[in-house]
């Protein structure tokens, strides 16, 4: 015998690529000193096999050994009571570290010889089920349960695959014609389903992998990504402290209670079971053999902007206690740093100094917030967190979001693993307070980065935010708003129009001019070939009418199908809401999806529009796939006025704030550059021919006051920006993650020196939204 084995006390194999697991009954983990069973084949010779035999292997741990008068034994899977043990005897002597093939039946099937076996025999052995026993002795053995073989002293080591009766503890799954069931250490737990795992056989060969032993400090590393990436590990120990029973993306947390002194390396992982709920519980104290994986949430690794996470998979393990206290919470104290500049995965984590590799340093392990206020309301049963109460606060309870550089570190996302029929979310507002602890292991989810799981959760405290109500505008006033409405269509519930309707009319005010963004065609997302909208726009001035509001009219123009992004069929539009009995709207024919307005010089060289309303340049490049302007000529008082409503390119595509690469990029910023360049534009040729005509843009530019769109439209003081006239803390009519921020302006520019501007919060800041966007108004007394 000449074939070593490598570090046998790391034997391994490949793992399945489905979450296999297992739990065992508490029993103790023994390193075996001598002969063992290695690896068990039953599948040769049969239909796909490569083997054209089945085999045993046996391996020596301990001093050589003369295994004359020993014998390889095979029993059915279900034995009856005519089923008889076959013996196989063996001959000769295995060396320490060295490997031994006994050979059993030849098969039909199969292409590839075994190399040149210790001992041949002819048992028949399944594929799928079956026992084989290592005896100290030839004669057959008798017993034919678990619990008569364990008392037989013969018997120095026993495998039970498939669904054999007679096995230690549990069988091991997987045999099959393809795959042989191996030894994944030295280590005898006495639990067939624990020590061993399925995969290609390899007789006389070292295994496909080695197990390492390791920590699970070891496994998460000083990094973001682990340095066992990709191996099978084992021994890995630590108490269960939290459960997902539920989803597709089932599991358990696991936390080591001996941690090491460094402060980089997390303490706890994820065991992933994918579709299956795990049989553990809280408190239980595991021995886990797994594969390390980075888990990228949004893909491949080579295309993945998220950050991994990582866990382990294709995991079995060993329950040796159960009731066990779990290591205490951490509370959450992030640094003043929010990150660093590059891919944050090519540097060493430094937790004192990063607020991500704060997080990173932590994942998995048990962290609580006490006593903390909301900063973005609940949604789909989680919200937002600040642990910074004094960060950028605005005035009613938020953290405002007021620059690339200036992230905010005291935001963290709260989820549950508790089931909601046994303690429902919390439904907070921002501004709300949850009270007491809130604790669990932490997470990483793409809709926000790190979030502690609560398996402890607080109790929510209402602090009481109210709707606003904008003042009514005076007779001298023109009052122009803009709502982006969130895809509304027909299809939509009848409460979705009226609360619409009732925000317009109760905390708007029933503006003289309203800019909708969002409206979809008359079926909303039915793709078949629909464009108009009349019938979302009949039923919404209905539900204003409805609410005591005006009869508004309306002006829009229909896309071309499919040519303006936004949800798939929805053939999404902005448009114009006007008030008749005090604006007029300048009708001019021609305008349509595909014909640009112009501005040309009308009686007395007035400026005036082409078409109206009419799309600004709708066939350029910079509206591809995306809303085009409306720009509509109103008169106000026998005043002039234009208006032009936008909504541009969304921000989807851009990389998360808590993106691997650092700053992240905002590749969506490109396309609103070029839009934001064509509204200046229409705006200069405008201005050109009377630089104080009354213009007003506005709508969702999906931008915020400090990006380069908002100051391509404003450079020269051609446009002013009405969000930079407030507060800096009460710049933001959206909440995303937790940050309070602007996407929606009202720019004016002209005689419109004069003017009363009010976002109005109604929608981002609470958990009943009839949108996501809060409306903003102004009042504008235009020149002449």
């Amino acid at each position: 015998m000449n074939i070593k084995l490598a570090a046998l006390a790391s034997v391994a194999v490949v793992a399945s690529a489905l979450p296999v697991m297992v739990t065992a009954h508490s029993a103790d983990a023994v390193p075996t000193t001598g002969v063992m069973l290695a690896e068990v084949y039953g599948g040769g010779g049969n239909s796909g096999a490569t083997y054209t035999r089945d085999f045993v292997e046996l391996a020596n741990v301990g001093a050589d050994q003369d295994l004359s008068g020993w014998s390889v034994q095979y029993l059915p899977g279900s034995p009856t009571v005519s089923s008889l043990w076959q013996v196989t005897p063996l001959s000769g002597s295995i060396a320490t570290s060295q490997l031994y093939v006994v050979a059993e039946a030849q098969g039909a099937g199969g292409t590839t010889p075994l190399p040149s076996p210790e001992v041949t025999g002819t048992i028949p052995m399944s594929a799928t089920t079956g026992t084989i026993a290592l005896v100290q002795g030839t004669a057959a053995l008798t017993c034919k349960t678990a619990a008569d073989c364990a008392a037989d002293a013969r018997i120095v080591d026993l495998v039970g695959y498939g669904s054999a009766v007679v096995r230690e503890t549990a069988p091991v799954g997987g045999a099959s014609n393809t795959e042989s069931v191996q030894r994944e250490s030295t280590t005898d737990t006495d639990d067939n389903a624990f020590d061993f795992t399925a995969a290609p056989p390899t007789p006389k060969a070292p295994p496909n992998l080695t197990a390492i032993a390791a920590d699970i400090h070891d496994i998460q590393g000083t990094g973001r990504l682990s340095p066992l990436d990709g191996e099978r590990v084992t021994g890995v120990t630590g108490v269960v402290t939290a459960v997902r029973p539920f989803g597709s993306a089932r599991g358990f947390w696991v936390q080591d209670t001996e941690p090491d002194s460094d402060p980089r390396t997390s303490e706890g992982i994820l065991v992933f079971t994918g579709s299956t709920t795990p049989a553990v519980a809280v408190g239980d104290a595991l021995t886990v053999t797994g594969t390390v994986d980075e888990f990228y949430p949004d893909g491949a690794p080579a295309t993945a902007v998220h950050q991994s996470m990582t866990e382990l998979i294709g995991a079995k393990w060993l329950k040796t206690s159960s009731g066990n206290p779990l290591p205490p919470a951490e509370t959450v104290t992030t640094p003043a740093a929010y990150t660093r500049d590059g891919n944050l995965e090519d540097f060493d984590l430094e937790p004192a100094v990063y607020t991500l590799d704060y997080f990173e340093s932590r994942e998995s392990m048990r962290m609580q917030v006490s006593d903390v206020r909301v900063v973005g309301p609940t949604a789909f049963n989680e919200l937002w967190i600040t642990t910074k109460p004094d960060e950028n606060p605005t005035t009613r309870g938020g953290t405002l979001y007021a620059g690339y550089d200036q992230q905010n570190t005291g935001r963290v996302l709260i989820g549950s693993l508790i089931p909601f029929a046994e303690r429902p979310f919390p439904v907070l507002d921002v501004g709300d307070h949850l009270a007491g602890v809130t604790a669990g292991p932490l997470s990483y989810s793409t809709f926000g980065g790190y979030q502690i799981l609560a398996t402890t959760l607080g109790t929510g405290v209402d602090n009481g935010l109210v709707r606003e109500t904008t003042r009514v505008q005076r007779d001298n006033e023109l009052s122009v708003a803009t709502y982006n409405v969130e895809n509304l269509d027909p299809n939509d519930p009848t409460d979705k129009f009226a609360r619409l309707a009732e925000g317009i009319v109760n905390n708007l005010r029933s503006p003289d001019i309203v800019a909708l963004e969002e409206i979809q065609d008359n079926n909303g997302p039915v793709n078949d070939g629909t464009v108009a909208a009349d019938q979302t726009l009949a039923e919404f001035t209905a539900a204003i009418v409805a609410a005591g509001g005006p009869a508004y009219e309306w002006r829009q123009i229909d896309p071309v199908n499919l040519a303006d992004g936004g949800e798939p069929g929805g053939n999404i539009r902005v448009g114009f809401l006007f008030n008749p009995s005090r604006v007029t709207f300048v009708d001019r024919p021609g305008g349509d999806a595909t014909t640009a307005v112009d501005v040309v010089a009308g009686p007395g060289g007035k400026p005036r529009l082409s078409v109206s309303p009419g799309r600004i340049d709708p066939t350029s490049s910079a509206w591809n796939n995306s809303r085009k302007p409306l720009a509509g000529e109103f008169r106000f008082n026998d005043k002039p006025v234009f208006v032009v409503a936008n909504h541009f390119n969304s921000k989807g595509g851009d990389q998360p704030l808590t993106s691997r690469f650092q700053p992240p990029l905002r590749s969506s910023e490109v396309q609103r550059h070029q839009q934001a360049a064509e509204v200046r534009t229409f705006v200069d040729d405008l201005q050109s021919i009377d630089p104080e005509a009354n213009v007003v843009v506005l709508g969702d530019i999906n931008d915020f006051e400090f990006s380069q769109t908002l100051a391509t439209l404003t450079a020269g003081g051609a446009l002013l920006d009405l969000i930079d006239t407030l507060p800096a803390n009460e710049r933001y009519n959206y909440v995303f993650q937790g940050n309070s921020q602007t996407l929606d302006h009202i720019l004016v520019g002209g005689r419109m020196k004069s003017f009363d501007y009010d976002i109005v919060h109604i929608n981002a800041e609470f958990h009943d939204q009839a949108s996501d966007h809060d409306p903003q108004v102004a009042r504008i007394k235009p020149g002449k």
